[in-house]
C-alpha cells in the first residue's frame, strides 16, 4: 500500500480531542516509550483543550497536542507526541503553528525535551529555566533527617515572607487535605503560580492518590499531590513556602507509598534536588521551559519547587 507523502501528511486534519480519545493518545504515549498515563490524559482533557491529528493508516492518532489555558496570562503547551512512523515529517510543526495561531495574543509557555528544543525555538520561543526530573525509590533518614510530617530548621533556604518569622520553620507540620483546604490552597498558590488554576486545583483530590498540605501555628503554608505514572508515582505539583516544608511534604507523601518517586523540579531549587538525590532518587532527565510573547513564567519562583506535570505549566 501506498505510504502518504510528507506534503500530504502536513495537510491532514486537526481535531479536537475529547475523553474517547484515551486509549489513542495512551496508545501513542507507549510509541514514544512514555508510560501510558489514561489516568493523566483524562485530566488533562477534562482541565485542558487537546488537538490530534488521525493518522492516515488508520491506526489511531498520528499526532498529539495538549494546550492548558490561564484566562489571559498564559497557556501551556504539553503532550506533543507524534508516532514513530510518521516522524520528522513536519506533524509537529503543523500542529504547534495551529496552536499558536489559536492561541492569538495569549502568551504560551512550554517544557521542551532536548529533541524539540529546536522546533520551538525556531517558532520565537525562548528558553527561560529548566526542570530536573529526578526518580528512584525514596529512603527515609532517619533523626539525622527531616522525619515525615516535620521540617528542619536547618535546611531552610530560600527567603519567608515578612510575615514569617524564621524561628517558625521547625513547627511546620503535615496533614492530608481536608475539603475545606482548597480554598485556601487556591489563594497560597495564585501569587506562586502567577495565575489562576483553580480549574485544575480543585480536580486535585480526584485525581491525586494523595493530597497533603503543609500548616504553621495553622497557617497553611505549602502543599503537594501525589499521583500515578506507569511503575511510579509523580510529586507534583510541589508548593512551598521554604526548601525545609518542600522536604517536609515530600517525606509525607513518600511514606505512603512503596513505589519509586518521580519529580520535574525546578533547576534553581538546588537545595532540595540535593536532598532528593542523598535519599536515593537519580537524575532522569531534564527538559528546558520556554516561553512566548512574555520574557519569563510568571509568580514567584521561589516557592514554585515542581509543576503538576510538565504539561500543565
Amino acid at each position: 500500500m501506498h505510504s502518504p507523502s510528507p506534503r500530504s501528511l502536513v495537510d491532514l486534519p486537526i481535531r479536537r480531542l475529547n475523553r474517547g480519545d484515551l486509549v489513542p493518545c495512551a496508545d501513542l504515549c507507549e510509541d514514544r516509550g512514555w508510560p501510558r498515563d489514561e489516568h493523566r490524559w483524562g485530566l488533562l482533557l477534562s482541565a485542558g483543550t487537546g488537538y490530534g491529528i488521525d493518522a492516515p493508516d488508520g491506526k489511531g492518532l498520528a499526532a498529539t497536542c495538549l494546550t492548558m489555558p490561564y484566562g489571559s496570562d498564559f497557556t501551556a503547551v504539553g503532550m506533543m507526541l507524534v508516532a514513530g512512523r510518521y516522524g520528522r515529517q513536519g506533524i509537529a510543526r503543523r500542529l504547534m503553528r495551529h496552536v499558536m495561531e489559536t492561541a492569538g495574543d495569549t502568551p504560551l509557555a512550554l517544557y521542551a525535551t532536548e529533541q524539540g528544543q529546536p522546533l520551538y525555538e525556531d517558532l520565537g520561543f525562548s528558553p527561560v529555566g529548566r526542570a530536573e526530573r529526578v526518580g528512584g525509590r525514596f529512603e527515609a533518614i532517619g533523626s539525622g533527617g527531616s522525619p515525615s510530617g516535620t521540617a528542619s530548621p536547618a535546611r531552610s533556604s530560600s527567603a519567608l515572607p515578612a510575615s514569617v518569622p524564621p524561628s517558625s520553620v521547625s513547627s511546620v507540620t503535615t496533614r492530608p487535605a481536608a475539603a475545606d483546604d482548597l480554598q485556601t490552597m487556591v489563594r497560597l498558590d495564585l501569587p506562586v503560580f502567577g495565575a489562576d488554576r483553580t480549574h485544575l486545583l480543585a480536580r486535585l483530590p480526584a485525581f491525586a492518590d494523595r493530597l497533603q498540605v503543609a500548616e504553621d501555628h495553622g497557617d497553611l503554608v505549602g502543599y503537594a499531590a501525589l499521583w500515578p505514572s506507569g511503575h511510579a508515582e509523580v510529586v507534583g505539583p510541589l508548593v512551598a513556602r521554604d526548601t525545609a516544608t518542600a522536604q517536609a511534604l515530600v517525606a509525607a507523601l513518600a511514606a505512603t507509598t512503596d513505589r519509586p518517586l518521580r519529580a520535574d523540579v525546578d533547576a534553581r531549587h538546588k537545595e532540595l534536588l540535593g536532598w532528593l538525590m542523598e535519599r536515593g532518587l537519580e537524575p532522569v532527565s531534564r527538559t528546558t521551559v520556554m516561553t512566548y510573547g512574555i520574557p519569563d513564567l510568571p509568580g514567584d519562583a521561589a516557592h514554585r519547587f515542581a509543576p503538576l506535570t510538565v504539561a500543565t505549566g
